[in-house]
């Protein structure tokens, strides 16, 4: 029963984050896209914000592994 539960917090960490990932990628895009000249500073944030969401699953899938052994 660890294994599955596990798993499937691993896989809604996984689904979550692809969700955040792409939502902040589509707003980046769109503030480009009204403002050119801020683009070098928006992908840094992007890329900051989406390093941030990255360790939410890394974060779960230890959590799981952890409760798991």
């Amino acid at each position: 029963m660890k294994e599955i539960g596990a798993g499937i917090a691993a896989g809604l960490a996984a689904l979550a984050a692809s969700y955040g990932n792409g939502h902040v990628i589509s707003k980046t895009i769109e503030s480009i896209a009204r403002q050119p000249e801020m683009s070098s500073k928006l992908q840094s944030l992007m890329f900051i914000g989406v390093g941030l969401i990255e360790a939410v699953p890394i974060i779960a899938i230890i959590i799981a592994l952890i409760l798991v052994f």
